[in-house]
């Protein structure tokens, strides 16, 4: 097989569920602004050259239904013959499409295209509009249905992880996020226009655009005091927090990846190959513990040790699951979301796997890891990884 370069990747900023900037903005215009500019970003490149669109989106209706992978590419000005497809594996979509298009690649079948993903959970709420769970089967089998807070007090419970462990970790999270906005190491986000409704004086409202160039979820001011105030959300005794869990979030992420000859052609320096990617199945009503499975049979499949990897970044979905996964693959901590994760930064579901794409990237070259892991769990009971190899 030929190697997929990536040699572009880049995300708007993540922000807040009907509280943040971006809630006025429509997904379709969010992944159409990426599209655009990660095309704009990449030398040599023309949207003509580009052969297909895969985006992830974990809730493909309204706004963001009717196959939004091709309607951003045309949204965005592509040509009407460069394709899109919208994939769905939940919290994995957005991995999952720069998979497939890196395979895609790998096969032989296309020489450029993008992964990409894309959610405002501002727009289409978490579980979707109508969500229409088969009765029959559920009467046996309710776990498949189980919502991810409850998996995640599941997790606390089952293999002790504290409340005081939780917002520790939660606490990190906001901190090393801080750091990062305040230094300016989130280099892989693109100012991203914004819209807003503002009401005139005689009682309309015009539509203004204005820029967002960060993750407005970030608290900085976070204590562990504060966190310890806060009650549980999914269980009257249970110890997960809105504090020690992700944020609900809006954004969207895209990644070229490109062959070599292709890359050579164009005279493009790479930032990565993309080197592998792997899904792993759990039970249903523990979902968080995906990584824990899909981390070693990426390992397994691709022959390295974990100590070979330089950097992970985890989705934190909740700290209970990801604190297990942590603690149960023996990942050096110090190697894992050093700018801080999703507790911090949001998980806009369907655009968090090419999100941290970006991310990841971005802390590889920085740290110098020639091989960075990119892992988290997925509703339903999947975990899914992928590894990267850093370009020198």
């Amino acid at each position: 097989m030929r190697d997929a370069y990536i040699v572009t990747a880049v995300r708007t900023p993540g922000c807040r569920r009907a509280k943040g900037l971006l809630k006025d903005t429509r997904p379709e215009d969010l992944l159409s602004f990426i599209l655009k500019s990660a095309v704009e970003k990449t030398p040599g490149l023309n949207a003509k050259d580009i052969d297909d669109i895969t985006a992830g989106c974990s809730f493909p209706e309204a706004e963001q239904g009717l196959n939004i992978g091709r309607i951003a590419g045309q949204i965005a000005g592509f040509p009407v013959d460069v394709t899109g497809a919208t994939v769905n594996r939940f919290c994995a979509s957005g991995l999952e499409a720069v998979a497939l298009a890196g395979l895609r690649v790998m096969a032989g079948w296309s020489d450029i295209v993008i992964g990409c993903g894309i959610e405002s959970m501002t727009y289409v709420p978490m579980g979707g509009n109508l969500p229409r769970p088969n009765p029959d089967y559920a009467k046996t089998n309710p776990d498949l249905y189980t919502s991810m807070g409850t998996t995640a007090e599941n997790v606390a419970k089952r293999y002790n992880v504290t409340r005081q462990e939780q917002d520790a970790f939660a606490y990190e999270s906001h901190m090393k996020a801080a750091n990062a906005l305040k230094n300016k190491l989130f280099t892989e986000i693109v100012p991203t226009p914004a819209t807003k409704f503002v009401q005139q004086q005689d009682g309309t409202y015009k539509k203004e655009t204005f820029i967002v160039d960060y993750d407005d979820g970030i608290r900085a001011d976070t204590t562990i005091e504060g966190l310890a105030k806060l009650r549980p959300v999914f269980a009257a005794d249970g110890s997960v927090t809105a504090g020690n869990s992700s944020q609900t979030t809006d954004g969207a992420a895209a990644t070229i990846l490109m062959s070599g000859e292709r890359v050579k052609e164009l005279g493009i320096k790479p930032l990565a190959k993309f080197i592998c990617y792997t899904t792993a199945g759990c039970k249903p009503d523990e979902m968080g513990v995906g990584p824990k499975y899909a981390i070693p049979k990426l390992l397994k499949l691709t022959g390295l040790k974990l100590e070979d990897i330089g950097m992970f970044e985890l989705n934190e979905a909740f700290a209970s699951q990801s604190i297990y996964c942590i603690r149960e693959l023996g990942i050096d901590m110090k190697k894992v979301n050093i700018h801080g994760g999703a507790i911090a930064l949001g998980h806009p579901l369907g655009c968090t796997g090419a999100k941290l794409c970006a991310t990841l990237l971005v802390n590889m070259r920085e740290r110098g890891a020639k091989y960075g892991i990119e892992s988290m769990c997925a509703a339903g009971g999947q975990g899914a990884a992928a590894l990267f190899e850093l370009c020198d």
